[in-house]
C-alpha cells in the first residue's frame, strides 16, 4: 500500500509593495497641485526698488534780455555775413551796404553757387539738421518752417561771407568809390536778425498782458535785399545774464517762500538747472523772476519758454499705485501688552473660559503698525469680543472696541500675503514713493502683490 501524499498548507502573507505606495503618493501630490492651480488665482508680483518722484508744475514764461536794436546808417542793398544767433566780437563784420547795387548783385550771384561752401560749413549745417531731427516733435509741425527759415538764413550768410572773400579786389574798389560800406560790431554780443518789440521790456516794466502773447509777432530782418537809413538791421544781446518771468499760483509761492533757489527744466530741449529767483506781485497775481547766467544762446530765438518747476522731489521706495490698498484693524492700547515696548513681538493676556473656570493665555499677535497709544493687530487668534487682561491688574479690555484704517501693501515673500503698512511721501498717476524705514513696513527688494485689491490677508500666493 503506497503512502498517501501529504500536502502541507502554507499561510500566505500579503506584503506591502513600496513602489505602489510611492506611486500613489506621487499621483495624489500631482492631483492636489493640479487642483490647487486650477482653483487658485495667480498673484502678479512686484519687486520693491529705490526711486524718485518729483512734483512738477509747467508754466509759460516771458524771456527778458539786455537787447539793443541797431539801425542802418545808410540806404542801399544789404548783405549779412555773421550767422544768425552767433557771437560777435568788436570789429567783426556783421553786414554791408551797397549804395548802387552793383557789388551786391555780384555777391548774390556767388551766393547762388553752393560750390563755395567749405567742408566745415557743410559739417555745421549737417549737425544742425541732425539735432533738429532728434528733437523734432510731430505735434508742433510749424517748427519745421521756422527751422527751414533759420537754416536758409545761415546758408545765405555763409555763402555771402565766402563770396566777400572771393571778390576782395572788387570790394576794395567799391570802398574807394564810397559805394560799399562794411559795418562792423562796435560792441561784443550775440547777433540776432529779428525783432519783436519786446526788446526794452524789463522785470520792472513788464505787464501781465505781455505773457498772453495773443498778438505776438516776430519780424525777420535778414530776408530783405534793400534797406533805408534808420531801418533796424540787427539786434545785439549785450549780456549773458537773462531772466524768465513765470506766472505762478499762490500755492507755489507758499511752497517756495523759504527758498531762494529752484530747480527748473526747459521743456523744449529737456535742459535743467538750479537758479535763484525773486517773487514779484503785479495786479493781484504772483510771478517768479528766474535769474540765469548761462545757456541763453540755446533760446536766443525764443521770447517765450515752457518751463517746469521742480518744487518737490522725494526719494524712497518706489511702488506701483495698484499695489496700495486699505484695511481696517483692531487697535489695542499699549498698556495691555507685556514685554519691552521696542520688542518686535510683545504679547497680551487673553482671557478664555474653560468650563466654569477662566484661563489666561499669553498671545503674541501679528502687529501691523504702532502709534503713540495703540498697536494695530491682524491675528486670527484674537477676535472681536475677546477679553484681554492687563498685567498685574484686574483691568480688562474688550477687543473690537477700537479700530482704525491703515494704508499698505501685501508682502508675499514667504508664499502667503502679509499686510504691511506704508507711509506715502509722494505720488503721481502711476507710482508712489514711500518711507523706507517704516516700523513693521516693507524693505528694499521685498516682493509685493502688484494688485492689492485682489489679495486677502494670509492668502496662499501662486505666482
Amino acid at each position: 500500500m503506497s503512502d498517501k501524499q501529504k500536502v502541507i498548507r502554507m499561510n500566505r502573507t500579503h506584503g506591502m509593495n513600496i513602489g505602489v505606495v510611492v506611486f500613489l503618493i506621487i499621483i495624489i501630490y500631482v492631483i492636489f497641485n493640479i487642483f490647487s492651480y486650477l482653483t487658485s488665482h495667480p498673484v502678479a508680483e512686484y519687486e520693491v526698488g529705490q526711486g524718485t518722484i518729483a512734483t512738477n508744475h509747467v508754466y509759460r514764461g516771458l524771456i527778458i534780455r539786455d537787447e539793443t536794436v541797431v539801425s542802418a546808417g545808410k540806404s542801399g542793398f544789404i548783405n549779412y555775413y555773421l550767422k544768425n544767433g552767433s557771437k560777435a566780437s568788436v570789429n567783426d563784420i556783421i553786414y554791408s551796404i551797397d549804395t548802387n547795387g552793383n557789388l551786391s548783385n555780384k555777391i548774390a550771384s556767388q551766393v547762388s553757387d553752393g560750390a563755395h561752401l567749405e567742408t566745415s560749413d557743410l559739417e555745421e549745417i549737417s549737425g544742425k539738421i541732425d539735432s533738429f531731427r532728434n528733437y523734432y516733435d510731430g505735434n508742433s509741425y510749424a517748427s519745421v518752417y521756422s527751422f527751414k527759415d533759420e537754416l536758409s538764413s545761415q546758408l545765405g550768410q555763409t555763402l555771402g561771407f565766402n563770396a566777400l572773400k572771393q571778390l576782395s579786389d572788387v570790394v576794395d574798389d567799391a570802398k574807394a568809390n564810397n559805394t560799399f560800406y562794411q559795418v562792423k560790431s562796435d560792441k561784443p554780443g550775440l547777433i540776432v536778425y529779428e525783432t519783436d518789440g519786446y526788446e526794452k521790456i524789463t522785470a520792472k516794466s513788464f505787464t501781465p498782458e505781455l505773457l498772453k502773447a495773443t498778438e505776438y509777432k516776430k519780424q525777420a530782418l535778414d530776408d530783405r535785399t534793400e534797406v533805408k537809413s534808420g531801418d533796424p538791421v540787427y539786434k545785439r544781446i549785450n549780456s549773458e545774464a537773462w531772466s524768465v518771468i513765470l506766472p505762478v499760483s499762490e500755492e507755489i509761492i507758499q511752497t517756495l517762500k523759504d527758498s531762494s533757489y529752484v530747480k527748473i527744466r526747459f521743456c523744449k530741449d529737456d535742459f535743467s538747472q538750479t537758479v535763484p529767483f525773486t517773487i514779484l506781485k503785479k495786479d493781484g497775481g504772483y510771478y517768479l523772476n528766474l535769474s540765469l547766467k548761462t545757456a541763453m544762446i540755446r533760446y536766443v530765438h525764443d521770447r517765450f519758454a515752457d518751463i517746469e518747476l521742480v518744487v518737490t522731489e522725494k526719494t524712497g521706495l518706489k511702488i506701483p499705485n495698484t499695489a496700495i490698498t486699505t484695511r481696517t484693524f483692531f487697535k489695542i492700547p499699549k498698556k495691555y501688552f507685556s514685554g519691552d515696548e521696542d520688542s518686535t513681538s510683545p504679547g497680551v493676556f487673553l482671557v478664555g473660559k474653560s468650563g466654569k473656570t477662566f484661563d489666561v493665555e499669553m498671545i503674541r499677535p501679528n502687529i501691523i503698525s504702532v502709534d503713540k497709544n495703540y498697536y494695530y493687530i491682524d491675528d486670527d487668534s484674537i477676535q472681536a469680543g475677546d477679553t484681554l487682561l492687563k498685567k498685574d491688574s484686574s483691568e480688562t479690555y474688550t477687543v473690537g472696541k477700537d479700530s482704525g484704517k491703515l494704508t499698505g501693501v501685501y508682502n508675499i515673500n514667504k508664499g502667503y500675503a502679509v499686510f504691511k503698512q506704508i507711509e506715502i511721501l509722494s505720488q503721481n498717476e502711476n507710482y508712489t514713493i514711500i518711507e523706507p524705514k517704516t516700523d513693521y513696513g516693507i524693505a528694499l527688494y521685498d516682493h509685493i502683490a502688484l494688485d492689492g485689491s485682489k489679495v486677502k490677508s494670509n492668502q496662499m500666493v501662486v505666482k
